[in-house]
């Protein structure tokens, strides 16, 4: 019989880039939410070998390149079984949207595979391959809030946090990632000469040029170090003060409890990637604008987009300024955001 697995979504809440890496990523900080907007993933396994993928949406593959092929792939060399394994993918969300969607696929397939079989993968066997497959992979196999570092692989519960409204807008356009990811260092990584005067405030005549040095590695990692400490002292702040009990400047300004949510997006954590990809495709900032103007308490790119996502005190507040954006013309739709618990309560259709 097929197993149907949910494969949620995730937004992200704040993503500092990096310096770039030897193997061609870049360094990543960035606070994972998962969501309740989903694609479903129907599993079966029958008589023959291979792994056969459908999906009505043309853009998603169906061969090797496809994640949830490359997964499997591994999971069954694991598992050492054989048989045909069918994968059905229903999409309901967008294609290169920065929500996650091709990552989540390839998890709910092994977890949809593990229960087809009754077998099972050791926990860090699961984590192993899906850091292997791609960086977004991880995420899924923990849920709620999660901490990302590394090249977004390396990934840490938080605590659960209360469960807010969303509204999610989804652009007809896409982004591809590798190309942001070209855009941000052809734009706004600096030279590696410019990086050391604006940290030593010395002029340009006093700092080092490559000949001098023999390598520019030493000007550009303290500089995109620098970026990630500022971001991690930022973080660590908001997790101090969400998590030790500590009574909390705002809260005592306003006498009353808020989302915890709220405190993170107030420390003035933004996603980098908005830098390049809003001077690329000017309509994703007209729709981050529209966000906030319909009430959102905050607003921001998911990943590399193309969706963007707004926070709002309730789902009748989330719900009205959906309604507002669909009049503008923008694709809105209501969700919230998921508690670990409730993420793997809701992952397996009944």
């Amino acid at each position: 019989m097929p197993v149907t697995v949910r494969s949620f979504a995730k937004i992200n809440l704040g993503l500092r880039i990096g310096a770039a890496r030897e193997d061609g990523f870049h360094e990543l900080l960035t606070v994972y939410q998962t969501i309740g907007l989903h694609d479903d993933v129907r599993v079966s396994v029958g008589r023959g070998s291979g792994i056969e993928i459908r999906c009505g949406d043309p853009r998603v593959p169906r061969d090797e390149s496809n994640t949830c092929f490359r997964i499997l792939e591994k999971a069954l060399r694991i598992l050492e079984v054989k048989g045909r394994v069918f994968i059905e993918i229903e999409k309901r969300l967008p294609v290169q949207g920065g929500l996650g969607g091709a990552s989540g696929n390839a998890v709910a397939a092994v977890l949809g595979l593990e229960r087809a079989l009754k077998k099972y993968l050791p926990a860090s066997e699961r984590l192993r391959i899906a850091a292997e497959v791609g960086s977004d992979l991880p995420l899924f196999l923990v849920g709620g809030t999660v901490l990302g570092v590394g090249r977004g692989e390396q990934v840490y519960p938080l605590q659960d946090l209360p469960a807010m409204a969303c509204v999610v807008v989804t652009p007809e356009v896409g982004v591809s990632t590798p190309r942001a990811f070209a855009e941000w260092d052809r734009r706004v990584a600096l030279p590696a000469e410019k990086r050391a005067e604006l940290r030593s405030g010395q002029p340009r005549a006093n700092v080092p040029t490559r000949s001098q040095t023999g390598s520019s590695a030493e000007l550009t990692l303290p500089w995109a170090s620098d970026r990630m400490v500022e971001l991690g002292r930022e973080m660590s702040a908001w997790l101090s003060e969400n998590h030790s009990g500590a009574p909390s400047d705002f809260l005592a300004r306003r006498g009353r409890a808020e989302n915890p949510l709220l405190w993170l997006v107030r420390a003035g954590i933004e996603n980098d990637f908005e830098q390049v990809v809003f001077s690329e495709y000017p309509e994703l900032s007209e729709v981050k604008s529209a966000i906030l103007r319909v009430g959102a308490k905050y607003a921001s790119l998911s990943g590399s987009g193309s969706a963007l996502y707004g926070l709002f005190g309730s789902r009748a507040e989330a719900a009205k300024a959906a309604g507002r954006l669909r009049a503008e013309g923008w694709a809105a739709r209501v969700t919230v955001t998921l508690t670990r618990r409730a993420y793997w309560r809701r992952m397996v259709a009944g």
